[in-house]
């Protein structure tokens, strides 16, 4: 992922079904067509739940309650995948390897961090193309975040 795609949006062709003069394919928001909200809070408390047990990334998160971080993730990842800009208007424009320069982010911690995101988005049970497009780009954006060795 590069820096100039982080906020941009992402959707899914839906072709309506019915009868042999259907309307033109309607263009849907992935946010829309995985379940909106709902959706993305299960993924990142899924994510979260893994991670509270991590004894390499717990650390990485500075406060006590990972409620804060779990809200701005799923708010970013709301925002990325065509729903709200809640995110982008609390917090501005989302710089995620900014935002993540602080941590030391090595190919270990991605891994595992990858680790925790792949059992979230497997519970969720997503029908293709969605769940490979999200994958591929939460693989792309860990692989972005690595800043150590």
């Amino acid at each position: 992922m590069s820096a100039s795609s982080e906020g941009q949006r992402s959707s899914l062709s839906v072709t309506p079904t019915g009868g042999g003069n259907a309307p033109a394919p309607v263009e849907a928001s992935f946010f829309e067509a995985v379940g909106g909200e709902p959706m993305f809070r299960r993924l990142v408390d899924a994510f979260y739940a893994g991670v509270a047990q991590d004894p390499l990334l717990r650390p990485m998160y500075p406060e006590e309650d990972l409620g804060p971080a779990a809200d701005r993730l799923t708010l970013f990842l709301i925002q990325y995948w065509g729903g709200p800009n809640t995110y982008s208007a609390t917090r501005g424009h989302p710089r995620l390897r900014m935002r993540h320069a602080s941590f030391k982010v090595s190919p270990a911690a991605r891994d595992a961090w990858l680790t925790h995101m792949r059992a979230a988005v497997d519970s969720l049970r997503l029908p293709e193309p969605h769940r490979s497009a999200l994958w591929e780009y939460l693989e792309r954006a860990a692989q972005f975040m690595v800043n150590s060795d």
